[in-house]
């Protein structure tokens, strides 16, 4: 089972409460048959339920001394709200015996129950909820639906006249306590609906003479206020009509009295002014005088104006002209900062183009360091043949020797055709250069023609350390022709750089010579300095 809120079971107990008692205590007073009064036992237990319901959910006030919890804060707000509640307010403040908050708050409800307009003031207080949230909780039977519903209810305690005796009534200790014993039902209530059905038609007929005789009141009351300020407007007017009368009276009798004077001042006035007109033409004589001086200082005035006015528009137009000078001023200046940027953007080309030609210029120092390492390697390797030659040649000079002592002993044509094919073969093989050389060994070997076997061999090894020396001697062609093609892009590239170097050297001069000028103003530079040019506006530009 779902748990109920306990606030909205404490405010469905609280309205079946006020249900209750408001039933028994209708049926009780009709029964009762009279007016009354304050012991009767089902009004106080009324009362008592009424001020259980307006404690409901009622905030805890902080005052000076300690904490207080009362109904008569929402109870003294009516009064505000419903402007006839200020008489029964007033009444409660004024009686002498109660000391207590809670005791006004009883007196208040008694007073309220006796001019039947309980209803009414509770209606008014539970409209403005936002008034009453200061003094109830929002869970507070005052500030829900079970507060209009006890609202409507009361509206029934209209049929019951009540004269409550407040003044003397000890209302400050009164223990509010709920008496369940008398809701409870006996068989005499059961017997007796025929009965209520009678008093209730009685009491709805009652209700309407009732409420017939209050509209009567309310416009009886209206008549009444009228009347009585028409009565006070008429002797209003009446006697101011009295009072106007008198003025008119005394209005009269100071007019004879102010043409009497009248007269003698006319009198009075014409002597003065025969004699202030002799006065008047000397004044007007000098003001003349002074107005001629005044008139002619005002023209002095006025022409001084329009020189000033003058020198003011020559002013603006001078003006004019110089804020034209320096527009043409600041232009001239974009120009030289954007020719000054462009001269930058060069610099600094020049300058990756430099370090990039000084980048290619290390690797071609690289390479030809390289070069000139191989060509020394090879310089060497040529001088090794050299000595080699040479030792060739001694071994030829005691080869001789031999070959003239056993010459008469060995004679072989067959071998001597067989060198002087080789040596056709290398002849054919060779070129130009070695031509010189194989005449030379070729003419020893005519001298030694009757050689042997041995020095055939010989010769043979000779001519092919002969061929890996051509060999030798074409690379080293080969690599003296690379080294000139890089000396030619060097030399290239070298011209290259001095060419940007000199632009570079150009701008920075060019630049030193624009840091130490000054630019001259227009009415000065006339002629340019360098080609003997007049100037004119957008040439200077």
């Amino acid at each position: 089972l779902a748990v109920k809120d306990p606030t909205a079971v404490e405010r469905a107990n609280l309205l079946n409460m006020a249900k209750l008692s408001i039933k028994g205590l209708i049926e009780s007073a009709l029964s009762f048959g009279r007016t009354l009064d304050s012991d009767y036992p089902p009004l106080q237990q009324f009362f008592v339920v009424m001020e259980h319901c307006l404690k409901h959910g009622l905030k805890v006030r902080k005052s000076f001394l300690s904490y207080n919890k009362t109904i008569w804060g929402p109870l003294e707000l009516v009064e505000k709200l419903y402007p006839e509640a200020e008489e029964i307010a007033a009444s409660v403040r004024d009686l002498p015996g109660l000391k207590t908050p809670l005791g006004r708050a009883r007196a208040w409800l008694r007073l309220a129950l006796m001019q039947k307009k309980m209803a009414d003031y509770l209606r008014c207080l539970i409209i403005q909820r936002d008034l009453l949230s200061e003094f109830y909780e929002y869970h507070a039977l005052m500030m829900e639906e079970e507060g209009a519903v006890i609202v409507g209810l009361l509206v029934g305690l209209n049929v019951i006249d009540a004269n409550l005796c407040v003044k003397g009534e000890d209302l400050d200790s009164q223990v509010g306590v709920i008496d369940f014993s008398m809701y409870l039902k006996s068989d005499d209530d059961i017997g007796g609906k025929e009965r209520n059905v009678q008093i209730a038609a009685i009491l709805d007929q009652k209700n309407y003479v009732e409420e017939l005789n209050r509209q009567l009141n309310s416009t009886v009351s209206s008549l009444h206020a009228r009347v009585d300020s028409l009565e006070k407007s008429n002797t209003k007017l009446i006697e101011e009509l009295a009072i106007a009368k008198n003025n008119i009276i005394k209005l009269q009798e100071e007019n004879h009295q102010l043409r009497s004077e009248n007269t003698l001042i006319l009198m009075k006035t014409q002597h003065h002014l025969e004699v202030c007109r002799q006065g008047l033409d000397e004044m007007y004589n000098e003001a003349r005088r002074q107005l001629r001086e005044e008139s002619q200082l005002r023209q002095d005035m006025e022409n001084e104006l329009v020189v000033q006015v003058r020198m003011k528009h020559e002013i603006e137009l001078a003006m004019k002209l110089l804020e034209k000078d320096i527009h043409e001023k600041q232009d001239t200046l974009r120009g030289l900062r954007q020719q000054l940027d462009e001269v930058k953007a060069i610099n600094m080309e020049m300058y990756q183009k430099l370090q990039v030609s000084e980048d290619a210029m290390k690797e071609k120092n690289e390479i030809i360091g390289r070069l000139e390492d191989k060509t020394n390697q090879i310089n060497a390797t040529m001088k090794q043949l050299e000595q080699r030659l040479q030792q060739a040649e001694k071994a030829q000079m005691e080869a001789e020797n031999e070959d003239e002592k056993l010459k008469q002993e060995y004679v072989n044509k067959s071998e001597i055709v067989a060198v002087w094919t080789v040596f056709g073969n290398l002849y054919r093989e060779g070129d130009e250069s070695s031509i010189h050389l194989l005449f030379t060994v070729r003419s020893a070997l005519v001298r030694s023609s009757f050689l042997g076997i041995r020095h055939i061999k010989f010769c043979e090894y000779s001519f092919s350390i002969f061929k890996e020396f051509l060999k030798l001697q074409e690379k080293n062609r080969q690599l003296k022709r690379i080294c000139q093609d890089q000396e030619a892009a060097l030399q290239e590239l070298a011209s290259k750089l001095s060419e940007s170097k000199l632009k570079i050297e150009d701008i920075k001069e060019a630049n030193k010579a624009l840091q130490g000028q000054v630019w001259l103003k227009d009415k000065e530079a006339t002629h340019c300095k360098l080609c003997e040019k007049e100037f004119s506006l957008s040439k200077r530009k």
